[in-house]
C-alpha cells in the first residue's frame, strides 16, 4: 500500500540493478528509474492495479494519461499503429525523448486506466542504458510519469525522488543527474501533426524530419479536463514558492533565478539567486531548470523572480514548464 512501504536503492551501473526492477514491476511495485529526460516512476502498463497505485502514489489524477514506456520500436508497433509519419519520426529519434501519441492496436495490452479512456496511447523509447536494460529485462511496456508528487517540480537526481516519493514506491534506481533535464517533446499523429507538449527535443529538429510545420494544440484542448496527453494540466511543475515570469527586477523578499550575464536591479537584495546558464545556453538551463526550482524552493523566499529566457530552440519547453509552474 503507497504511504507504508520500505523504499529501497540501487546503483544503475551495478548489473543485478535492472533485474531487481524487473522482478519489482513483475510483482506489480513501483520503481523509479532515470531516463535521459528526467526519473520515471515505472508500474507494469498491463497491470491495472499496478497502475492505479502508482497513481495514488503520485496524487496524479486518473484522468491525465500516462507515456507507455517500451525498449525499442518493434515493441511499440505492438501496441500503436504507426503511419509513414510515426515511422519517420521513429525512425530518427528513438531512443530520445521523443513521444508519440497513436491510435491504439487492437491488441494493446495497457490497461485502460494509464490511457485515462482514449482510444489513443502516448508511447517511448527511452535512450539510458538503465532504463533500456530495465525494460529489456521486463520484457513489456512500462508507464512512467515524473517520479514526483503530481503537480510538483519534475525530478532530475535520485535525491529529488527521495524527497517526494520515499515510502510511498518500492524502489529507485540511482543513475545519478539526468542528461537533458525536460520530459520528452510530445507530438500527436493526427490527421495534422500536432506538437501536444514541447520538450527535450525542439520542435524545429522534428518539423526538419516530417518535412511540415508541426500544428499547434487547438486552445479549446489546452489545459481541459481531459487532458490529450500528459504534461497538459494548466498547474504543473510547481514549486510550493509562488513563481513570478519575465522580471525585470527583483523584490524585497524574492529569490532570482537568471540567465545570462545581463545585469537585473534589486539582484544584490535576492534571498537567493541561481543561473539556469551564466552564458545563455539553452540546453544548460534546460539541465539545471528543475533542481534550480527545487534550490530555491527551500530559501524561504516569498516568491521566485525568473528572468526572461528566448523562446527559441529548448526555450520553448523551458518557457512552456515555467508558465504551467506560476499558473
Amino acid at each position: 500500500m503507497a504511504g507504508a512501504l520500505v523504499t529501497s536503492e540501487a546503483a544503475a551501473n551495478d548489473p543485478a540493478a535492472a533485474s531487481e526492477a524487473a522482478r519489482c514491476l513483475a510483482r506489480g511495485g513501483l520503481v523509479a528509474f532515470p531516463t535521459e529526460t528526467v526519473y520515471g516512476l515505472g508500474a507494469d502498463a498491463t497491470n491495472a492495479d499496478a497502475v492505479a497505485q502508482l497513481y495514488l502514489a503520485k496524487g496524479r489524477p486518473s484522468f491525465n494519461p500516462l507515456i507507455a514506456h517500451v525498449a525499442d520500436l518493434a515493441a511499440a508497433r505492438h501496441l500503436a499503429r504507426f503511419d509513414e509519419r510515426a515511422e519517420r519520426l521513429a525512425q530518427a529519434f528513438w531512443p530520445g525523448p521523443l513521444t508519440l501519441v497513436l491510435p491504439k492496436t487492437s491488441s494493446c495490452r495497457v490497461a485502460e486506466l494509464a490511457t485515462a479512456g482514449l482510444d489513443t496511447l502516448a508511447v517511448r523509447v527511452p535512450a539510458t542504458p538503465g532504463a533500456s536494460g530495465i525494460l529489456r529485462g521486463f520484457g513489456g511496456p512500462v508507464v512512467a510519469p515524473s517520479a514526483n508528487r503530481s503537480g510538483h517540480v519534475s525530478p532530475t537526481t535520485a535525491a529529488h525522488v527521495r524527497a517526494d516519493l520515499s515510502g510511498r514506491i518500492d524502489l529507485i534506481v540511482n543513475g545519478g543527474p539526468t542528461r537533458i533535464g525536460l520530459e520528452s517533446t510530445i507530438i500527436g499523429i493526427f490527421d495534422k501533426a500536432l506538437l501536444l507538449r514541447p520538450g527535450g527535443l525542439p520542435r524545429a529538429d522534428i518539423e526538419a524530419v516530417l518535412g511540415e510545420r508541426l500544428a499547434d494544440l487547438p486552445l479549446d484542448h489546452r489545459d481541459g479536463a481531459q487532458p490529450l496527453a500528459p504534461g497538459l494540466l494548466a498547474s504543473h511543475y510547481a514549486p510550493r514558492t509562488p513563481v513570478r515570469l519575465n522580471a525585470t527586477h527583483v523584490e524585497e523578499g524574492e529569490a532570482l533565478l537568471a540567465f545570462g550575464n545581463s545585469a537585473i536591479s534589486g539582484a544584490d537584495r535576492a534571498v537567493a539567486v541561481l543561473n539556469l546558464s551564466e552564458r545563455g545556453n539553452l540546453a544548460d538551463a534546460a539541465t539545471r531548470l528543475f533542481g534550480d526550482l527545487r534550490s530555491l524552493d527551500g530559501k524561504g523566499a516569498r516568491r521566485i523572480a525568473v528572468m526572461p529566457i528566448p523562446e527559441d530552440g529548448l526555450g520553448e519547453a523551458i518557457n512552456d514548464r515555467l508558465r504551467r509552474a506560476a499558473a
